[in-house]
């Protein structure tokens, strides 16, 4: 059996979801209260692999803190320092000490997939192709780095072409075997001064390699803009079983897929899901509509959010209007004084302060 490790990509600066990545990693933002990164290792594991490295940047400590030595997901991990975001490939450079002859999925980590990678892992195991990548029609390729196909086998490679020959985009996990080390070895830096792995790939194909493509199934999502992360939220929660491990008092009603964390108090309130609530919340007179996430530890009164995510140990109080399509940092305070505003959308880094007038 063909032994397989993972590499999962934890760098980078996330400057599309600033300010929230002023102050946190891209790959730990919450998507229904879990950190998207975790999902990933998450699927890693259920895949059967158990040996992770992930790559890691500027902000390591903060993932290192998060993900430890990966025994809490049944995985044994280690970090592998990029010294800047200088591209895929470049990372998959870097790690060929720690990946050494074995072959390897490699995921970025703030990709969703809603069906994991355990059918590519196992499809990858049993073939005999050098490398496989996997394809997902989407209606702005130009943004994506983009497959042309004919004939069903793959025969260019483009990263963010202006001029897409195709639809396919490449979605954010690879298996290669250690032919790859040869490609990066080969490349030079893209007209971004990065090493495209969009161009290792492409090294591949042009040597006669064999590369494979695999259509994803299901719903996949990139998670590098705030409707993307939104996005995610909505898959996620619109596939949440309603779990109460804090009941709401009298005079509070409950409808549809509600899942509440432990010592949540809900007081007068109406929460109609798909929607989760993280430990220690308070809901006070409010209502908390569908694809909601509120974090632990944050309090909301005469309110109402919907469609948004909120971080942590927030304050939402007296708003008066509708809080929706956000993202709201961690330890942010959100009030309103008597002058009506009728709509709000927001993104808000960490340890803000917003009045609203």
């Amino acid at each position: 059996m063909v032994r397989i490790k993972a590499l999962i990509l934890s760098g980078g600066k996330g400057t599309r979801l600033r300010p929230i990545t002023f102050t946190s990693a891209k790959q730990l933002v919450p998507v229904a209260n879990k950190p998207i990164l975790f999902y990933g290792i998450e699927a890693i594991r259920d895949a059967g692999i158990t040996e992770v490295g992930i790559v890691v940047g500027d902000t390591a400590d903060e993932v290192k803190k998060a993900v430890g030595t990966g025994e809490q997901f049944g995985v044994n991990v280690e970090y592998i320092h990029q010294e800047a975001p200088l591209g895929l490939a470049h990372a998959v450079k870097v790690s060929r000490d720690y990946i050494g002859d074995d072959s390897f999925v490699m995921y970025l980590g703030d990709n969703l997939l809603k069906n994991g990678v355990k059918s590519i892992v196992s499809e990858f195991s049993a073939g005999s192709h050098d490398a496989q990548i996997l394809l997902a029609r989407v209606p702005n390729p130009s943004e994506f780095g983009v497959a042309e196909i004919k004939e069903g086998r793959v025969v260019a490679l483009e990263e963010k072409p202006k001029k897409p020959k195709s639809d396919y985009a490449l979605v954010g996990v690879y298996m290669f075997t250690s032919s790859i080390f040869e490609a990066v070895e080969h490349i030079k830096p893209s007209w971004r001064n990065e090493l495209e792995i969009t161009d290792a790939i492409q090294y591949l194909i042009d040597k006669g390699f064999v590369v494979n493509s695999h259509i994803v199934d299901g719903w996949w999502k990139d998670t590098g803009k705030l409707t993307d992360i939104l996005d995610a939220n909505q898959m996620i929660l619109a596939e949440l079983r309603p779990d109460l491990k804090s009941e709401p008092k009298k005079g509070s009603e409950i409808h549809g897929s509600v899942r509440t964390g432990k010592m949540v108090r809900i007081e007068g309130s109406v929460l109609r899901g798909p929607c989760v609530i993280g430990d220690g919340a308070v809901i006070i007179d409010s209502y908390i509509g569908p694809f909601t996430s509120i974090g632990p530890n944050t309090r909301v009164k005469g309110s109402e959010i919907e469609n948004s995510i909120v971080l942590e140990d927030c304050t939402i109080e007296d708003i008066g209007s509708r809080i929706g399509n956000s993202l709201i940092g961690r330890n942010v305070t959100v009030t309103k004084n008597d002058k009506p505003p009728r709509s709000y959308e927001f993104m808000v880094g960490d340890n803000s302060n917003i009045i609203i007038f």
